[in-house]
């Protein structure tokens, strides 16, 4: 299986990139990955691979990288020989079965639509990504990729939810809901009730709108939105974690007691932290388009490209886009 994977892309470069790329084929036999970007940078970063993995990867040079600060769509149509931009032709060609990207999430998106394509049928892409709530993950899409949204788009979203939930995370009956700013009848916009009446007339087991708090108490396995919206919930909800670790070590640093029971807590903490890391789930997959692509957090080091190497093999594996595709005939 050969994944094309962005060497440049995201705040620590090539450096974290390789490695993730080294430990990905290390715990998968069967991935090749084309690192793409500039070879003297990358060249180096490869040499500790032992013989078996470094068979697995090769380089495809880039001259130019798209920064994280640039236009989306003028970067990826003007840079025809950026990394990201070659790592998704390698994706439409047939070269690369998907690809994988911790840079600018909207070139990403500009590049999934305008050098990939759409699926057929399909109007707007969307990212989608797996949260973990009480007992089990919540498919949350669109976070990012189309900021505003018609009733159609939202009613395609939620198809390609439904089937994302039911094939990589196993969920026999995905219980599908669209966020809303009330779980009454009459709660949402426009918008919302007309993708609501969409919905309710598909096949789809729909259970109606939730509210933001509904989504940690596991109140649905895929939620609707648009991209501004879904963005909004994921970001709050990565900082909220991230500011109770840092309170709860300030709290335990300033009062003796905690001190003492912090030793039988640290595993506790641990684990709790790791279950809501995004370094730990990886990526999130860029739905609709004609391939698979892969967005990793722009923040990410090498356990994240790794889990997000991780997220686009499983999606090659059990045939996603072709999975969309029948979902939407």
């Amino acid at each position: 299986m050969i994944l094309a994977l962005d060497a440049m892309g995201g705040d620590h470069g090539p450096s974290e990139v390789c490695r993730g790329a080294i430990a990905a084929c290390e715990e998968h036999s069967d991935l090749e990955l084309v690192l793409v970007g500039n070879s003297p940078e990358i060249e180096p970063m490869l040499d500790g691979a032992s013989p078996d993995v470094s068979g697995r990867i090769s380089i495809v040079h880039a001259e130019e990288r798209i920064g994280m600060d640039e236009h989306p769509t003028v970067a990826i149509r003007k840079k025809r020989h950026s990394s990201l931009r070659i790592a998704m032709e390698m994706v439409r060609s047939g070269e690369a079965l998907g690809c994988v990207s911790a840079g600018n999430t909207g070139a990403i998106v500009a590049g999934g639509v305008l050098v990939v394509g759409r699926i057929s049928g399909i109007d707007r892409p969307a990212l989608g990504v797996a949260l973990p709530t009480l007992n089990k993950y919540t498919f949350l899409l669109d976070v990012g990729a189309t900021v505003r949204s018609k009733p159609e788009n939202l009613f395609q979203f939620a198809h390609m939810g439904n089937v994302y939930s039911k094939k990589i995370l196993g969920v026999s009956e995905p219980q599908v809901a669209l966020l809303a700013n009330g779980s009454e009848e009459i709660k949402g916009d426009e918008v919302i009730a007309g993708a609501k009446a969409l919905i309710k007339a598909s096949t789809l087991n729909f259970t109606g709108y939730v509210e933001g708090d509904d989504i940690p108490y596991s109140r649905a396995d895929v939620v609707v939105c648009d991209g501004f919206s879904g963005n909004v919930v994921l970001k709050f909800a990565e900082g909220l974690m991230s500011a109770v670790y840092s309170i709860l070590k300030e709290e335990m640093g300033h009062r003796i007691m905690p001190k003492l029971g912090m030793v039988f807590m640290i595993p506790m903490m641990k684990d709790l932290w790791a279950r809501f890391n995004y370094e730990k789930h990886g990526g999130t997959p860029l739905l609709g388009v004609n391939g698979i692509v892969v967005k990793a957090h722009g923040r990410s080091k090498a356990p994240a490209i790794t889990n997000a190497l991780r997220v686009a093999r499983n999606f090659v594996l059990q045939n996603g886009v072709e999975l969309i595709r029948e979902e939407l005939g």
